[in-house]
């Protein structure tokens, strides 16, 4: 896996780097997660915190329940943060919004009793061509 990530939001105006291998990856089916994404579910990689920066713009911080703290682009609504009390020294940052998402490969699920019922991550039908 690479020593450095990166990744923006759509529009570019915020851009972050991660340094070092996640600590972890994995799908979260929490209804907060699909609130605050507009996704039946979130893919995430957690990063110490200190291994964390911002590097171009400043995102803005929602506090989306207690001792949860979300950031997103106030320019076109990108999710693109998450860290929590429970996970005291970490940087949460959503794989889909990496340069290189396929960099990182979820290995866990978390709140798997919230999933969507039509949810099937196992290989389907190749999509229709247009």
């Amino acid at each position: 896996m690479a020593s450095e990530l990166t990744g923006r939001c759509l529009c570019g105006a915020i851009r972050y780097r991660a340094i070092g291998t996640p600590l972890w990856a994995a799908h979260c089916h929490c209804e907060s997660c699909r609130r605050a994404t507009g996704a039946p579910l979130t893919t995430y990689a957690g990063f110490a915190a200190d291994k964390f920066a911002w590097t171009a713009g400043e995102a803005v911080a929602f506090a989306s329940s207690p001792g949860v703290l979300r950031t997103f682009c106030g320019r076109c609504g990108t999710s693109l943060t998450y860290q929590g009390e429970r996970w005291p020294g970490e940087m949460h940052v959503l794989v889909a919004t990496l340069d290189r998402p396929d960099a990182v490969t979820p290995k866990r699920e978390a709140f798997a009793e919230e999933r969507l019922p039509w949810l099937h991550l196992a290989p389907s039908e190749p999509a229709a061509k247009d």
